[in-house]
């Protein structure tokens, strides 16, 4: 392409640009069109949302795949999207109360509780969303699983009483966190990239000893998340070690120990059979 068709070319973007007119490709036609056709769009996009989305794609023979694939059968997925995200979100950017009926173990219903919404987690473990939320009346910090709740209707709140129960919920989770280093063995610090991006999901610091060339992560987390984080560790292998934290140190000793364990079982009975 020479210097005059960049230019023309550029000319023609910059002015579809102006007119709020954009071009899309046939593979983003495509994903918008299956994006569209999943059970969850009509839950996560409003209305007039959804009727923009499915104006821009005109009826074309091209894009019409329902005879060309077929998608073999599967597990059943779990849905990463929740009718309650969109209110949750809004009560939560709103500071507002609620008032929520949810379900407890064994089936049992608690109804019209009041609360304060403080954040909304995803468990990369259970694919599942759960709402942390302030019960007012018991003082305590509540984590329920957005399947587990009935209702939740918006509840006014005094501003004072809301900064109030946020700095009681800060407060909690400080004491409730807990923190590990965890170094890299040096011979894998060309796979820097590949260990932070497991710990992607936790709260972090990277240190880097020039003398011994080795990095540290210092990882902050709530007590609950220690399973997750050791799930972590075992997936990377020889590649890191704990080198503060005395219960991950002591976790990855028993799982290391009845490995071994087995493993020597095995070899004996085979020592035996031979």
């Amino acid at each position: 392409m020479n210097l005059f068709e960049k230019i023309f070319n550029h000319q023609i973007i910059s002015r579809l640009e102006d007119s709020g007119t954009f071009m899309v490709t046939s593979h983003e036609r495509a994903w918008l069109k299956t994006m569209l056709e999943h059970p969850a769009a009509a839950e996560a996009f409003t209305a007039d949302t959804l009727d923009k989305l499915r104006s821009a794609l005109e009826p074309d023979q091209v894009m019409d795949i329902s005879h060309h694939l077929i998608e073999k059968a599967r597990t059943m997925e779990k849905q990463v999207y929740h009718p309650l995200l969109r209110p949750l979100r809004r009560l939560i950017m709103n500071k507002t109360g609620i008032r929520i009926t949810y379900e407890i173990k064994g089936g049992r219903v608690k109804t019209d509780h009041s609360g304060f919404p403080y954040k909304l987690e995803y468990s990369m473990v259970k694919r599942e969303w759960y709402l942390l939320w302030y019960h007012t009346r018991h003082r305590s910090l509540m984590s329920t699983r957005l399947n587990k709740i009935h209702s939740v209707l918006p509840e006014p709140i005094e501003p004072s009483a809301a900064e109030n129960i946020l700095k009681t919920i800060g407060n909690t989770l400080d004491s409730r966190k807990c923190e590990a280093t965890i170094e890299i063995v040096r011979v894998y610090n060309e796979e820097l990239s590949r260990i932070l991006y497991a710990f992607s999901s936790f709260e972090k610091s990277v240190a880097y000893d020039e003398e011994k060339d080795t990095y540290q992560i210092r990882v902050s987390l709530l007590g609950d998340e220690m399973e997750y984080l050791l799930s972590k560790i075992r997936f990377l292998g020889k590649r890191v070690r704990v080198v503060e934290g005395d219960y991950l140190k002591k976790r990855m000793l028993e799982s290391s120990t009845k490995a071994l364990e087995r493993y020597q079982h095995i070899m004996s009975d085979e020592e035996l059979t031979s």
